[in-house]
């Protein structure tokens, strides 16, 4: 009989989430030599036969869905290509952009493009099985292995095995403090209608993957001033998002919206050794009531709303225990029509997935020259704005299904965020 794995809490919302979003989660990095396949290979097959979810095809049977563990070949997750320069950034889109689905024997695929002597590895995996907090680790593993396998022949198998439940979360907590989080019924996330300008679906939409880098120089100014302002990054980089689409003038500057924003709740567990690769990601609402009179009164009602969720010991743990209630109590079918009346989907949100250490990342001691991770390509009115760092060197994407007028829409808002960050370092 073929060996199943129970489909978790995270599984299943994310699941649900085919309806706003391709599920996919992308990375890209780029190294100035060429990659060892042959190395890369066995790392690969180690790593999958340590965490078999990637190799699982999901099943969903309306009453209990279930991961099916599948055979597969190397072939099937890894693809090697030699690229000439001027083809080398359409075919990283290509592949980065595509959809892996459910029933696939494999949930991440991987390339490695040659061009000349450097290489570029790209990674597309189902947010089903991870999140980008656990992909950044399963890549940074995944470097590290593929090091001392091809320096030291050390077997290429260091990659933490265990729990993939939600229910992680509540290990640290003392009794009292787990009965509390686990009374969290609400959801403190409410609908907001307020979407980003982008046009109509249409049935001939394509996705694509928008960039915008911004320096390490700037980087550091944004830090800089956060903390004059009380600030973190990431709340710089927010008001900058709601300055950004308030500048799109598809709100009155009177009108309030809301942008949410993702946590991750590993922050809840101490020591996460003995649990595999999962997801374990929730979403806080930031609301502003207004444009304010400048970037820094938006600054400011940006730190208060974050303040508020940052007070709370139960940070993105609402709901919870809801959600899980609702897939327990009903077939999975019906637990999905539930969630939705229930769930406020953001139409607007952002994931700060954060640093990726270049050293950390280094293959054999060469460190990537350039890389980016992004969330999952949006269906319209949807969308998410990714921001990740390297050498400090901010790169912000927005992943969208749509035609080439919504592609001048989304760079267009990058010029508006360039602005508005550069009013708020004090460059404009």
């Amino acid at each position: 009989m073929a060996r199943r794995l129970n489909a978790e809490l995270w599984d299943k919302m994310h699941y649900l989430f085919r309806d706003y979003n391709d599920r996919m989660v992308h990375v890209e990095l780029h190294y100035d030599f060429r990659i060892d396949i042959d190395v890369l290979k066995t790392v690969i097959t180690c790593f999958f036969e340590k965490a078999p979810v990637l190799h699982s095809s999901f099943t969903d049977n309306k009453i209990h869905p279930y991961w099916t563990v599948e055979d597969y070949h190397i072939n099937d997750i890894l693809t090697v290509k030699e690229v000439e320069e001027a083809e080398l950034d359409k075919e990283i889109n290509d592949f980065l952009v595509q959809y892996i689905p459910t029933d696939s024997r494999i949930q991440m695929k991987i390339a490695v493009f040659f061009c000349g002597e450097k290489s570029v590895l790209c990674v597309v995996e189902n947010h089903m099985c991870m999140d980008g907090g656990d992909l950044k680790y399963f890549m940074k593993s995944l470097c590290k292995n593929y090091t001392d396998y091809a320096e030291n022949k050390i077997s290429p198998v260091e990659l933490r095995t265990g729990t993939r439940s939600y229910e992680a979360v509540y290990e640290d907590f003392t009794a009292a403090e787990r009965k509390m989080a686990k009374g969290l019924y609400k959801n403190i996330n409410t609908r907001d209608n307020h979407a980003f300008p982008l046009t109509p679906d249409n049935i001939e939409d394509k996705s694509f993957i928008a960039r915008r880098k911004l320096s390490a120089e700037t980087f550091d100014k944004i830090r800089a001033v956060g903390k004059t302002r009380g600030a973190t990054v990431n709340e710089m980089l927010l008001t900058a998002y709601f300055y950004s689409v308030y500048e799109l003038n598809v709100f009155s500057p009177d009108e309030g919206f809301s942008i949410s924003c993702a946590i991750d709740l590993r922050r809840h567990i101490t020591d996460n050794s003995d649990q595999g690769v999962t997801n374990q990601t929730a979403w806080m609402q930031c609301k502003v009531p207004k444009k304010g009179k400048d970037i820094f009164e938006t600054l400011d009602y940006v730190i208060h709303t974050s303040n508020q969720f940052k007070q709370d010991r139960f940070m993105g743990l609402h709901g919870l225990p809801l959600l899980s209630l609702g897939y327990k109590i009903m077939p999975h079918a019906a637990s999905e029509e539930i969630i939705k009346v229930g769930y406020a989907n953001p139409l607007m949100a952002m994931s700060n997935i954060g640093i990726l250490e270049a050293d950390k990342l280094a293959l054999c001691s060469h460190e990537p020259t350039d890389g980016f991770m992004s969330g999952a390509v949006k269906y319209k009115p949807y969308v998410l704005l990714s921001a990740t760092s390297m050498r400090k060197e901010i790169t912000l994407s927005m992943c969208v299904r749509g035609n080439d007028r919504d592609k001048e829409i989304v760079e267009h808002f990058f010029d508006l965020m360039e602005k508005s960050i550069g009013l708020l370092i004090g460059e404009e």
